[in-house]
């Protein structure tokens, strides 16, 4: 097992390490109150898990019985073993702290699935199990389309469909909508046939920014399938943290040569390894949270 940092909730670092024998993930515990807390302080955190855990023992809670240990990246840097819990075990923890941050917190911790971007996580989720990840066009912008229309079908009008509107992102515009569909015939025309070639493809996809939303979703699940397809590889997203993706993306615009090495350092073979796709899910759709 390794560390896996996959959530924040308002700035606060969520750990998380994947379990692969028993195909789970383990949560931090003092992780998560610190969060429900409001509480930066280690020291205090600590004290007040101490002190919560006697108490829930005492009443023969099962968040206690579930608790785990695991070895984590302590504040002094060191690994160290530390209480973890799983899906279920958070759930109960967060029910022990009645109050509105708690609330928002199990809302966002359980992601509704009733929300745009919870539904379309569902989807990505099941697209690995499909037939139809199979028939995607690889490489072009016709494969893009049918990824988007996937995700977001039924969720948004436009799923699929190129826009026809300017959009613009951090002072950043674009391509203009009137040359959209010109762009994208020449992205299409564009070589994949290395590592290098890959990642210019995915940046100029990137500035062409064909939808109205959902873009880095589809895009990421694209570039996978242009690299498994040419190089039987794939990126392990979870190896990128979201302020260095963002930034390399950011600069890509003028300098793709961050970009590329923040991506090759993440390459894997694993490329039908489910639980690789789904940490590649979860931290995709992370990236995108404001």
């Amino acid at each position: 097992m390794s560390k896996i940092s996959i959530r924040f909730f308002d700035d606060r670092e969520v750990r998380a390490i994947w379990d692969d024998e028993n195909n789970k993930w383990w949560f931090s515990v003092l992780d998560i109150v610190a969060v429900l807390r409001n509480q930066d302080d280690y020291t205090k955190n600590r004290n007040y898990w101490k002190y919560l855990k006697a108490k829930l023992k005492k009443e023969g809670s099962q968040v206690v019985s579930t608790t785990t240990q695991l070895k984590i990246i302590a504040p002094d840097g060191k690994r160290r073993l530390a209480d973890m819990l799983d899906y279920e075990g958070i759930i109960a923890l967060g029910k022990q702290f009645p109050s509105k941050t708690a609330n928002k917190f199990i809302d966002w911790f359980t992601y509704s699935p009733e929300s745009i971007d919870g539904k379309s996580k569902t989807k990505a989720y099941a697209l690995f199990e499909t037939s139809f990840i199979d028939s995607i066009e690889v490489g072009t912008s016709k494969g893009l389309q049918q990824i988007h229309a996937y995700l977001f079908g039924g969720l948004y009008e436009f799923a699929g469909q190129l826009r026809t509107k300017n959009i613009s992102k951090g002072g950043f515009r674009f391509e203009y909508a009137q040359y959209l569909l010109s762009t994208l015939q020449k992205i299409d025309h564009m070589p994949e046939t290395t590592f290098d070639e890959i990642v210019e493809k995915y940046v100029a996809m990137n500035k062409a920014h064909p939808f109205m939303e959902g873009n880095g979703r589809s895009t990421r699940i694209w570039i996978d399938l242009i690299l498994k397809k040419q190089l039987q590889q794939c990126v392990d997203w979870s190896k990128i943290s979201k302020s260095n993706y963002m930034n390399a993306m950011i600069i890509s615009s003028v300098d793709s040569s961050v970009l590329q090495e923040l991506l090759k350092s993440a390459l894997t073979n694993a490329i039908d390894s489910r639980e690789m796709y789904m940490k590649g899910i979860d931290y995709s759709y992370y990236y995108e949270e404001n």
